[in-house]
């Protein structure tokens, strides 16, 4: 399957949360920073009891780049725990120009084949075609975040009265000529996203959010559920793998998937 074919055949399965593995040491459970690998440790073991419930997994590169040779083995391992018929997203958040961008994308998807990466457009489509040239990755286009920040670009309103997240979204349908492109749309916007959800069209959306930051899963799934819509993925990092800090760590946070995935087929199916 591609990375396309992932995110739809998990909604199928009405799995639409996608588990962020932002893992930093300074959160871990006490008894785990004893261990030999205490991020590796910890990551296997959420990944082993969320694999049965999670639409994706989302690994943030800064939580492992800060750790030099030592976070990037942690990286690389933590993919080899994934299995195969899940989406993995590269959160490194690309965009460069030429031969850089070009070598980003060989080190996402062919060093440590990623199925799908987050990209920022801001130097235009030069700097993402290397990445997009990969026809069978799925490629989550920075549109408007989840952070406050958002509003001293993103929301910068145009001459035309619309605003550049708005044209970030109709230049990324331009580019989705080959079907392998998507946003990512913070889930804090929820006004924002009800308002655009026609202009987003069919393009499949990476929602970040949810949980710690404040944005709602209900009003997610209710506004793509009235559009009769899938194909988008609902991240929850912190509210999940932090779940509680004892030794069953990782049973907390394969129930409190298990609960984001009730309460998504609540909404659903009634």
């Amino acid at each position: 399957m591609n990375a396309l074919e992932k995110l739809y055949e998990k909604n199928k399965e009405n799995k639409f949360v996608c588990v962020g593995l932002d893992t930093d040491i300074n959160k871990l459970p006490s008894f785990l920073k004893s261990s030999d690998n205490p991020v590796l440790t910890f990551n296997k073991n959420i990944i082993e009891a969320t694999k049965e419930y999670a639409a994706a997994y989302k690994i943030n590169f800064a939580f492992y780049e800060k750790d030099g040779v030592d976070g990037i083995k942690n990286l690389s391992e933590t993919l080899s725990f994934i299995p195969e018929d899940i989406l993995t997203i590269a959160d490194a958040k690309r965009g460069d120009i030429g031969n850089t961008s070009k070598m980003y994308a060989e080190s996402v998807f062919e060093h440590f084949n990623f199925d799908s990466v987050t990209l920022n457009p801001l130097m235009g489509y030069d700097s993402l075609k290397p990445f997009l040239d990969y026809l069978d990755k799925l490629h989550f286009i920075l549109a408007l975040t989840s952070n406050p920040g958002s509003a001293d670009f993103e929301k910068l309103q145009l001459k035309d009265g619309s605003f550049l997240f708005q044209k970030i979204i109709d230049k990324v349908k331009e580019w989705n000529e080959r079907n392998n492109c998507g946003i990512v749309f913070g889930a804090t916007n929820s006004n924002e996203l009800a308002e655009n959800i026609d202009r987003i069209d069919s393009l499949p959306v990476l929602l970040p959010g949810v949980g710690a930051q404040g944005g709602s899963l209900s009003d997610v799934v209710t506004l793509f559920k009235r559009k009769g819509r899938t194909g988008y993925l609902i991240n929850v990092s912190r509210g999940i793998i932090y779940k509680c800090s004892d030794e069953n760590f990782a049973g907390c946070a394969k129930d409190e998937l298990m609960r984001l995935n009730k309460e998504i087929r609540n909404l659903l199916f009634t």
